[in-house]
């Protein structure tokens, strides 16, 4: 899978953007469920640029690790950054601009996610979704040498 890059700095963005994910997410080999997670968590955090940062980019690719493959799904921004990143990860957080469930949600939606933000620099979002694992990281099937 090559990389996919998608601008984002409004609603239409952030349909291509979750098309691209979810279309991704399929061809490596995750569920349509988890196709459908990866899909959702992207229109979050792609909303989350056009509200707080106004635009951004989207990137998605293939991943490898050790004897695991997945997606990632990389969200930057120049915006104002976030104040208190653990505070917005949490479930009962919400801003003035909106519901707060952004980046809570994608947590909940994804394997891993990792926030990075600096005020007045912007905000970096790396989420990853792994092939073959359910929520606990127990495999739940492998494809050896003959299939």
């Amino acid at each position: 899978m090559e990389e996919i890059r998608v601008h984002i700095a409004s609603d239409a963005d952030t349909v291509v953007a979750r098309q691209k994910g979810r279309q991704a997410a399929l061809a490596i080999g995750l569920s349509r469920t988890d196709a459908t997670f990866v899909a959702t968590a992207i229109s979050e955090i792609a909303r989350n640029i056009t509200t707080h940062a106004g635009h951004g980019e989207i990137t998605i690719r293939a991943i490898s690790q050790g004897d695991r493959h997945g997606m990632v799904v990389i969200a930057r921004d120049q915006g104002p950054g976030i104040r208190d990143v653990a505070a917005v990860l949490r479930h009962d957080y919400s801003s003035e601009e909106g519901l707060g469930i952004g980046l809570w949600g994608a947590q909940r939606l994804m394997d891993e996610v990792d926030v990075s933000s600096e005020l007045g620099v912007g905000t970096t979002v790396t989420m990853k979704k792994w092939c073959g694992f359910d929520e606990v990281g127990v495999l739940l099937h492998h494809r050896g040498p003959d299939g």
